[in-house]
């Protein structure tokens, strides 16, 4: 159980991410989740976080989670009668949503019905994952990469092992610099992944995997989360002083192998950066699109407008300084970067 007296692992998820102990570590004690009950059973269920910033009310969802949105009960019979049931339930969780200036989030992809938030006033934009959906054959799947991916493995096995038990400390510590060499602080806190580690670690649900040498030496890490339905790469640093040509490509073959054998898929956690999609889409995964979906009050607008100014100036300011600026570019510097919306989308980080 939570420390609010939750079941802290339930059945009405799309993935990990929306599980409440995920949410706890996370978002403690600012999350919520609207739900829709029939005949005492949830149909449907939307987690969301909620903050006050810069004078608004924000409904977002927190850094390293992938994907939140709407889960709905599978529903049989005709396909025009689920859509109506799929009306009637996405439209009632937006009405149990609390006044809110700006609302951000990206749904699962196993959601592709957003009409009821469009007929509300929403908008979407299209996004893109990939993931490797039958883990069944892996010598089916190493043949699916593109030659650059073969010979990236080949190269780092060559002069690399891959440390199962890569420590979590040495992992910040690569995020850190990861992030440096462009000048910026790392989007999430040691005190928050530390956080986020201890929750997944008490679930046996993660893994960090590291790329080390000869000498002991890491030249490159990644986090990864899983449940039943999807492995997640949620977080990959690296040395940019000694990356060993095929470090990362070693590690993300490495956490497919490990899909395998604790979950039904790999996800690569995908990326609109053109440079980090070519590299996922090297492994064969098939493009998966999700939704990222907003409301913005038109209070908000000109908070945004006036944040991004602001933010812009800091930057440049940070830039003749040499110092690191407070905020990551557009999509950071990690090949696995979190997805949710980059500062240049109209974002208020929560």
């Amino acid at each position: 159980m939570t420390s609010e007296g939750r079941p802290d692992v339930i059945p009405w998820v799309n993935s990990v991410f929306e599980q409440p102990w995920w949410l706890d570590a996370v978002a403690p004690g600012a999350w919520t989740a609207a739900t829709v009950q029939r005949d005492g059973q949830v149909v449907a269920r939307l987690p969301f976080v909620r903050s006050h910033r810069f004078g608004l009310d924000l409904i977002t969802q927190p850094g390293l989670t992938q994907t939140l949105g709407p889960w709905l009960a599978p529903s049989a019979g005709r396909y025009a009668n689920r859509l109506d049931s799929e009306k009637k339930l996405l439209t009632a969780l937006i009405e149990e949503l609390p006044r809110f200036d700006h609302f951000r989030m990206n749904f699962s992809p196993s959601l592709t019905n957003w009409l009821p938030f469009y007929w509300a006033g929403f908008q979407a934009s299209v996004r893109y994952t990939y993931r490797i959906d039958d883990l069944s054959d892996l010598d089916r799947v190493r043949g699916g990469f593109q030659e650059h991916v073969r010979r990236g493995i080949r190269k780092a096995e060559a002069s690399l092992a891959v440390d199962p038990d890569f420590p979590l400390e040495k992992l910040i510590e690569l995020d850190a610099r990861t992030y440096a060499r462009q000048g910026h602080r790392p989007p999430q806190s040691a005190d928050f992944i530390s956080r986020l580690d201890a929750a997944c670690s008490a679930r046996g649900a993660r893994r960090i995997l590291g790329a080390v040498d000869s000498r002991g030496a890491a030249h490159a890490a990644l986090f990864v989360v899983w449940d039943e339905h999807a492995l997640y790469a949620i977080l990959n640093a690296r040395d940019p002083a000694r990356e060993a040509f095929g470090a990362n490509t070693l590690l993300y073959w490495e956490a497919i192998r490990l899909a395998a054998e604790v979950s039904a898929a790999f996800d690569f956690e995908g990326s609109m950066i053109q440079p980090i999609e070519h590299f996922f889409r090297g492994f064969g995964g098939r493009q998966t699109p999700y939704l990222s979906v907003w409301k913005t009050s038109p209070k908000a607008q000109l908070a945004l407008a006036a944040r991004s100014i602001a933010t812009t100036l800091r930057q440049a300011r940070a830039r003749r300084r040499g110092s690191p600026a407070s905020q990551p570019e557009a999509g950071g510097v990690s090949v696995s970067s979190n997805p949710a919306p980059a500062a240049n989308d109209g974002t208020i980080t929560a």
